[in-house]
C-alpha cells in the first residue's frame, strides 16, 4: 500500500492530506501534528483573543476530520527526523512511519526579539495556542503595548482600541504595514488609527521590558512607556528544521528552496505552505509571502502530486494579495511598493486616484485611495484604502493585471450598478491616466 506522511495540521498539511487521500483512495494518508489541533485559522487569532468565540478558530476536530476525510490523524505527535523513507516520530506516538511520499507543511513560528524582559507575566504572544492565556492577561490590562507595526499588530490594536485600552504600537520602522504599504497610503491608516485612540510610536526599537516579576513598562530608543500588558506582533520565521533533515535547501529568503512542482530535493519529498519559497510573479525572484491562501493552494497542489505519485500539478508564481483593516478603514496591497522597486533599481511612475466606491448619487457613498504602480509599462503593485469591507475585492481584482501591460486596467471589465461600483472603476481611471501620460501621436501607447 501507497503511504503518504503529511507532517503539520495548518492550512498546507490538512489540504495536503486531504487531496492525497481524495486521489489515492487506496493510500494510506498520515498527518502528525505537534499541537492538540489540526486545521486552524491562525488568522483569526486577533479576533479570538477578543470578542469572536475561540472555538472559531478549529474547522475541524481530529475524529470528525479521520471520518470526512479518510486521513490518519496523530495529535501531540512530533516529527523529529527523516531517515532514508523514514519519518521518525515523539511524542504520544512514537516511533518510526514509512512513506512513499512526504509533505512537509511545518509552517512558521512567531519571531520575539532578543530584549531583556520578554519572559515577564504580563507578555504575550498571539497564536492559536495562546488564546486562552491572552485572553486571561488582557482582560485585566487597561494599558497594552503591541510590538510591531504589521498585520496581527494592526488587528490587535483594532481589537484592543474597541474594547477601550489605552494601546501604545511600537513600529521600528516609520510606517504601519511597512512591508506592504508606501508611506503615503500607510500615512492614511496611521492617522485613522491615531484618531481610533492609538499611540503609534514609529520610528523607534524596543531596548527592553521592565518589571518586578511582571512587565510594567516598555523602554525603546526613543521613550519609556508604563503598560499592564506587552503583546508582540513581530512576525513570523519558517519552520525549516525537519526539512532540512529530510535534505532539502534552503533558498535565500530562509524558506525551503522548492520547484514548481514543491519538490524539495530527494525524491518523493515535498514542502508547502509558510516553510517554503514561492516566485514573485513581478520579479521572477523567490519570495516567502506567508499568507494562508497560498497555504492552502500549496497544499492542494503538493496533495495531488503525491498522490499521484508524479508531477500533475505546479504551484505558479504569485503576487502577494492581502488585506486588512483598523476599525471600519480596510487597507490592502498587492505586488511591490516602490521601495521594493528602489531596490531593485526600477523607475516607477505612481498614480494615486481618489474615488468612490459607487455612484456618487448613492447614499453612503464612500472614499476609496488606489495608489498604482508602473514599472516598464507593467503595473508592478498596487494599494487600496477605503471604508468598505470591497476593498478587498478591488486587490483582487488588482492582482489579476499584476505584471500585465498598463494600459489593459483602462479596458478591465467589471459589473456595474449605481448601488455597486461608480461607472468609471478606479481601475480605468489609473489606466486612462497612464494612457494620456503615455499616448504617442501616432496613436500608439508607449508600452
Amino acid at each position: 500500500m501507497r503511504t503518504v506522511v503529511v507532517v503539520g495540521g495548518g492550512a498546507a498539511g490538512s489540504t495536503a492530506a486531504s487531496r492525497a487521500k481524495r486521489l489515492c483512495p487506496n493510500c494510506r494518508v498520515v498527518l502528525v501534528e505537534a499541537g492538540d489541533v489540526i486545521t486552524h485559522a491562525p488568522c483569526a487569532v486577533p479576533y479570538a483573543i477578543g470578542d469572536m468565540a475561540e472555538e472559531a478558530v478549529w474547522l475541524f476536530d481530529k475524529e470528525e476530520f479521520e471520518a470526512e476525510r479518510g486521513v490518519e490523524v496523530l495529535l501531540r505527535t512530533r516529527a523529529v527526523d527523516v531517515e532514508g523513507n523514514r519519518v521518525k516520530l515523539e511524542g504520544e506516538r512514537g516511533g518510526f512511519v514509512e512513506f512513499d511520499a512526504l509533505i512537509i507543511a511545518t509552517g512558521a513560528r512567531p519571531w520575539i526579539p532578543p530584549v531583556e524582559g520578554v519572559g515577564l507575566r504580563g507578555v504575550v504572544v498571539p497564536t492559536v495556542a495562546n488564546i486562552r492565556q491572552a485572553k486571561a492577561i488582557l482582560a485585566e490590562a487597561r494599558r497594552v503595548s503591541i510590538i510591531g507595526g504589521g498585520y496581527i499588530g494592526v488587528e490587535m490594536a483594532d481589537v484592543l482600541a474597541a474594547a477601550g485600552k489605552k494601546v501604545v504600537l511600537i513600529e521600528g520602522e516609520d510606517r504601519p504595514l511597512p512591508k506592504v504599504l508606501d508611506r503615503d497610503v500607510a500615512g492614511l491608516l496611521a492617522n485613522y488609527m491615531a484618531s481610533g485612540g492609538v499611540e503609534l510610536r514609529l520610528g523607534e526599537r524596543v531596548v527592553r521590558l521592565e518589571g518586578g516579576g511582571r512587565v510594567r513598562r516598555v523602554v525603546t530608543d526613543g521613550g519609556r512607556y508604563e503598560v499592564d500588558a506587552v503583546v508582540f506582533a513581530t512576525g513570523v520565521r519558517p519552520n525549516v528544521e525537519l526539512a532540512l533533515k529530510a535534505g532539502a535547501k534552503l533558498g535565500p529568503t530562509g524558506a525551503v528552496a522548492v520547484n514548481r512542482y514543491l519538490e524539495a530535493g530527494p525524491s518523493g519529498v515535498y514542502v508547502a505552505g509558510d516553510a517554503a519559497e514561492m516566485v514573485h510573479k513581478v520579479t521572477g525572484e523567490p519570495a516567502w509571502i506567508p499568507l494562508a491562501t497560498y497555504a492552502n493552494k500549496m497544499g492542494y497542489v503538493a496533495g495531488t502530486n503525491a498522490g499521484l505519485g508524479g508531477r500533475a500539478a505546479e504551484f505558479p508564481p504569485v503576487a502577494g494579495a492581502s488585506v486588512t483593516k483598523f476599525r471600519d478603514m480596510y487597507v490592502g496591497s498587492v505586488g511591490l511598493t516602490e521601495a521594493d522597486a528602489a531596490r531593485r533599481g526600477m523607475a516607477v511612475a505612481a498614480y494615486v486616484v481618489r474615488a468612490l466606491d459607487r455612484a456618487k448619487y448613492v447614499r453612503e457613498v464612500r472614499e476609496m485611495v488606489v495608489k498604482a504602480l508602473v514599472s516598464g509599462g507593467r503595473l508592478i503593485g498596487m494599494q487600496i484604502v477605503g471604508f468598505s469591507s470591497a476593498v478587498g475585492a478591488y486587490v483582487d481584482l488588482a492582482a489579476q493585471f499584476i505584471g500585465e501591460p498598463a494600459e489593459r486596467l483602462f479596458y478591465a471589465e467589471y459589473s456595474y450598478m449605481p448601488f455597486t461600483a461608480p461607472v468609471w472603476h478606479p481601475f480605468v481611471i489609473v489606466g486612462r491616466l497612464w494612457l494620456r501620460n503615455y499616448y504617442r501621436p501616432n496613436g500608439s501607447a508607449a508600452l
